[in-house]
């Protein structure tokens, strides 16, 4: 099944998010390896080239590896990756609070309603 991508924004960016999301969620395990840049462009529905700079700015981050003739790896840096998911989390919180900030809730509210909402959820 093809990657749903927005053709609003750049598609090897989506790319990138998609497989960063995949690593900090375990979906990829610390030194998986990830399938060949062909296999994962056909997966996605996308031109191998897109699928290559997508996966050349991961190893630039640190999040992949590659191996010279064995293929591209998951980092084994679970502290890269657990400071990669602390700095994604902190984005979200953030993008939250800008929301609710804007609706009027003071802190003290928002921390009201997130309680209520997660108590809700466990009942």
């Amino acid at each position: 099944m093809a990657w749903k991508l927005d053709s609003e924004r750049p598609i090897y960016t989506q790319i990138i998010e998609r497989v960063v999301a995949g690593i900090i969620s375990g979906t990829y395990q610390p030194g998986e390896k990830l399938p060949s840049v062909r296999e994962l462009a056909a997966e996605a529905a996308v031109n191998p080239n897109t699928m290559q700079k997508a996966l050349s700015e991961l190893e630039r981050t640190g999040l992949v590896k590659s191996q010279r003739t064995s293929g591209r790896f998951i980092t084994e840096d679970t502290g890269l990756i657990n400071s990669k998911k602390s700095e994604l989390a902190k984005k979200e919180i953030k993008v939250f609070l800008e929301k609710m900030e804007s609706m009027g809730l003071d802190p003290e509210e928002i921390e009201n309603y997130i309680h209520e909402y997660i108590k809700e959820e466990e009942a």
